[in-house]
């Protein structure tokens, strides 16, 4: 069963910049997307919460370099995508 990625008109604006930046990872995006979608706990996704100050958000990893920020809607099976960058762009 896949799950339900949401895109706000707040994140497709920022995935658009981030992709405009970094053009040579638009590959590896579309592949996290595509791996979020079908199931968000695999390994190389590296999905791990995050702390106080975005207490509720979850992260996965594009790359070494660039995450994206989630809300992780368990009981809807919904992943509300929040923010994409760089470490220290998302956190």
């Amino acid at each position: 069963m896949t799950w339900t990625l949401v895109f706000t008109d707040q994140y497709n604006r920022r995935a658009a910049r981030f992709l405009k930046r970094h053009p040579h990872t638009r590959e590896q995006y579309r592949k996290t997307l595509l791996l979020l979608q079908a199931n968000p706990h695999h390994p190389s996704l590296r999905l791990h919460a995050l702390g106080v100050k975005l207490a509720g958000l979850h992260s996965v990893s594009i790359n070494l370099s660039y995450r994206i920020t989630l809300e992780l809607v368990i009981r809807g099976r919904r992943i509300v995508l929040i923010n994409v960058g760089d470490h220290d762009a998302v956190y």
